[in-house]
């Protein structure tokens, strides 16, 4: 994959949701419940005003609404910005 978020966005790969079973009921996709943890795969290279605090590698923990769905290469993946990143874990 060859792609490079500009200024302070930063390109995340979610973690998997967890499959969780009630008695042998299984929860279908569109009731699990979203990650809010994954890993940064590739960062910009910030602003004049912000320095980038996160590297790609760094697995972090963002906001329920944060960033933008895409898909590349038939995976998911979020981008967002430095700010909306709640914590580096």
């Amino acid at each position: 994959m060859n792609i490079r978020p500009l200024a302070d966005r930063v390109l995340i790969k979610p973690a998997a949701a967890e499959e969780k079973t009630l008695g042998g009921i299984i929860i279908p996709d569109s009731a699990k419940e979203k990650p809010l943890k994954g890993e940064v795969v590739a960062v910009g290279n910030g602003t004049k005003d912000e320095e980038m605090v996160v590297k790609a590698g760094d697995t972090v923990l963002y906001g329920k609404y944060a960033g933008t769905e895409i898909e590349l290469e038939g995976e998911k993946f979020l981008i967002m910005r430095q700010s909306d990143i709640l914590a580096i874990i």
